[in-house]
């Protein structure tokens, strides 16, 4: 009889151990994902529920004075590009996400949308809730 023939292979993969791993990073990242989301606080405008948004986005907000923030540093809009500008050499992709405040007025909001495509931006965004 061949050596061959009698060794018997049961290997068996089992998923569960890799599900219950998987089961508790989504877990984990449910509860942090809130956590990370940093800056002022607006009132944003609602929009249908087909708008979707950038969570990897550099983050720029404008409130109801149309004063300019990144995070929670207020900044002039020309400022704001630079250090975009700068964070840009780093990640060529760099999206930007608008959060404009339902107050703020629309030539606040769209003067930095503007200043942002001139500079050569061409992936901005804005941040709005869902729609009810």
């Amino acid at each position: 009889m061949s050596r061959r023939n009698s060794i018997k292979s049961d290997a068996v993969l089992s998923l569960t151990p890799m599900i219950d791993v998987m089961i508790v990073l989504l877990a984990v990242f449910m509860v942090t994902a809130p956590m990370l989301t940093t800056g002022i606080d607006l009132d944003l405008p609602r929009a249908g529920s087909s708008v979707t948004s950038d969570d990897q986005a550099a983050q720029v907000s404008v409130d109801k004075a149309g004063r300019y923030y990144m995070g929670d540093t207020q900044m002039a809009a020309a400022d704001i590009v630079k250090k975009l500008a700068a964070m840009r050499g780093e990640n060529p992709k760099l999206a930007i996400m608008i959060n404009g405040d339902q107050g703020a007025s629309y030539g606040a909001v769209m003067g930095l949308m503007g200043a942002l495509k001139d500079a050569g931006f061409q992936r901005v965004g804005l941040r709005t809730k869902l729609g009810d």
